[in-house]
């Protein structure tokens, strides 16, 4: 049952059924592979028929799988020289490149096993928020004049409207004539409330203030 249809020769008919094969786990791949991720058009056409690129470069040095892998592996990762990619998105193109290379040696059984196993454990794990932090982390950043003493501050409001807070940096902006500090804290509740932005606005001096959820896209 997962032995390859491919024998000594590649016939057309082999051809044709991996090739089919490909197309639609790539599709497959591309709807797992956005799934609430940002992603763009052209990356889902890119996981869509990657599959079938790699297929055909393991037909085309059929006997010397080495080199297809080698070929395909630097077809597919060219995208990220120069575009951050995300390790979701990065899972996604090595997904779509095993299954190009189980279709392409004949095992297209394999190949649908696989996809479905993996597609269905990377769902689940996305569903249930596997390796997610906290919902009201929050990254609070709010620029103070030089002459006013940051050192508890704002300590009373963070007890108020947060249920942990830490300074995690300080530098001085605009000439050294101002500070910017760096907290990382969590609320209480969501959203953000605006009397707690106000209340930091009035203690300083109505300068900047950012509050925004913690950067986690990191290019790989």
């Amino acid at each position: 049952m997962l032995n390859s249809i491919i024998g000594t020769e590649i016939t057309l008919s082999a051809f044709f059924l991996c090739t089919a094969v490909s197309l639609v786990l790539g599709v497959g791949v591309a709807l797992v592979g956005t799934f609430r991720a940002h992603s763009s058009q052209s990356y889902a056409l890119t996981l869509a028929v990657l599959p079938a690129a790699v297929q055909v470069i393991i037909m085309l040095v059929n006997g010397n799988i080495g080199a297809g892998v080698a070929v395909a592996g630097a077809f597919s990762l060219v995208r990220f020289r120069s575009v951050p990619g995300t390790g979701w998105e990065i899972s996604a193109i090595f997904l779509a490149m095993a299954i190009g290379l189980a279709t392409g040696m004949g095992y297209v059984t394999l190949a649908v096993l696989f996809f479905l196993i993996l597609a269905g454990v990377m769902l689940l794990l996305t569903a249930v928020k596997f390796g997610r932090g906290q919902e009201a982390a929050r990254i609070l950043k709010i620029t103070i004049p030089e002459d006013l003493d940051y050192d508890g501050l704002f300590d009373d409001l963070f007890e108020r409207y947060t249920g942990s807070h830490s300074l995690e940096k300080v530098k001085t902006t605009n000439m050294g004539t101002l500070y910017e500090l760096r907290y990382r804290i969590t609320l209480k509740k969501e959203p953000v409330p605006k009397a707690f932005l106000d209340e930091l606005r009035c203690r300083n001096g109505n300068l900047n203030i950012v509050c925004c959820r913690e950067e986690t896209r990191e290019s790989l």
